[in-house]
């Protein structure tokens, strides 16, 4: 006798391919391997072990909440292992590893397992675990280490602010020509290969370009959401710097901006499903971050306007989402049978 065929009923995402969860996030593993490599040769070895330590106690932190939560274990889908690297590199390489695996629950404890698991969390894990250590700690995450100092001993000597923190403080005052003749900021191409201060994952532009490419390549990710984002970003600020065009690459580049837009604003989850979703998600997303660095008191943006539109996507999955063959509005109905 043939063993029925069972209807599995399965949590978002789902993808009408052949991909397994494990191969699509062992292609954004693959993705982040650049930047992961880049992020030891600027700021040493500690970048790994902020790294290691964050997947290692990601996947630990998986394992026993499920087992604690009586349900089957999903370590072997490699999301956790992503979500770690992705916490780590929103952190700087001296931050201390004890902060690190708060990040690591808050970011697989409370925001996934709590909701369910893989598929059933409404914001993306890593971000949120980076905002709790960041209000939390401030003083630790936005303790920067210049590049190269670890091959000094004493790295008090040599921490630094974020251009962009930099950058932010000093052209409202000082006007946007002199601020970008000022000696104390990287040139452009250095700070596209990543030689300025900042996260471990977020500061080597070329490195996260070319993950980005690899994804688009292997058709992990659509190019919608990031062209969006980074677009939306490069827009507004091209205004408020009044047609600078190296006031928007700094921009661009010397924040978080290239590295959530690609890695983390995409998260399938967390982002709308269709087209016209992706786009009102990433505009969105583009608005909030120029918004919190125009105005606000936080030279950044990224985290906060990632997570405050992934809260929005089931409601711009509703306003977009598409209408069934022969569906027939409501009021139509109404005013057929009133005939």
């Amino acid at each position: 006798m043939s063993e029925e065929r069972k209807l599995t009923v399965s949590a978002s995402p789902h993808r009408r391919t052949v991909d397994t969860t494990r191969g699509i996030m062992l292609d954004v593993v693959i993705a982040l391997m650049p930047a992961l490599v880049l992020s030891v040769v600027l700021f040493g070895f500690r970048a790994l072990l902020v790294t290691l330590t964050s997947v290692v106690f990601c996947v630990l932190f998986e394992f026993l909440s499920r087992k604690a939560m009586k349900r089957e274990n999903t370590i072997g889908d490699l999301s956790a292992v992503v979500t770690g690297i992705l916490l780590a590199f929103n952190l700087p390489s001296t931050i201390p590893l004890w902060m690190v695996i708060i990040g690591d629950a808050v970011a697989i404890i409370v925001v996934k397992q709590f909701f369910g698991g893989i598929g059933q969390n409404f914001v993306n894990p890593a971000l949120v675990g980076r905002i709790v250590l960041m209000t939390s700690f401030p003083t630790y995450v936005n303790d920067y280490v210049a590049p190269f100092a670890w091959r000094i001993k004493t790295l008090d000597a040599v921490t630094t602010a974020t251009p962009l923190a930099q950058f932010a403080g000093k052209y409202n005052s000082e006007g946007i020509a002199q601020t970008l003749n000022s000696p104390e900021f990287p040139e452009l191409a250095k700070m596209f290969f990543g030689v300025r201060g900042g996260c471990l994952g977020e500061t080597c532009a070329a490195a996260i370009i070319l993950g980005a490419l690899y994804l688009f390549i292997r058709k992990v990710i659509s190019p919608t959401i990031p062209l969006f984002y980074i677009g939306t970003v490069a827009v507004i600020m091209l205004i408020v710097g009044k047609g600078s065009v190296p006031f928007v690459l700094y921009q661009l580049m010397a924040g978080g901006l290239l590295l959530g837009a690609v890695f983390m604003a995409t998260d399938y989850t967390t982002s709308p499903i269709n087209f016209r979703g992706k786009v009102i998600f990433a505009i969105g997303c583009g608005i909030i971050t120029s918004l919190i660095r125009i105005f606000g008191s936080l030279p950044e943006g990224v985290s906060f306007s990632i997570i405050l539109m992934n809260i929005l996507v089931p409601h711009i999955d509703n306003l977009t989402a598409q209408k069934p063959f022969g569906f027939i509005k409501e009021k139509i109905k109404k005013e057929e049978a009133a005939k």
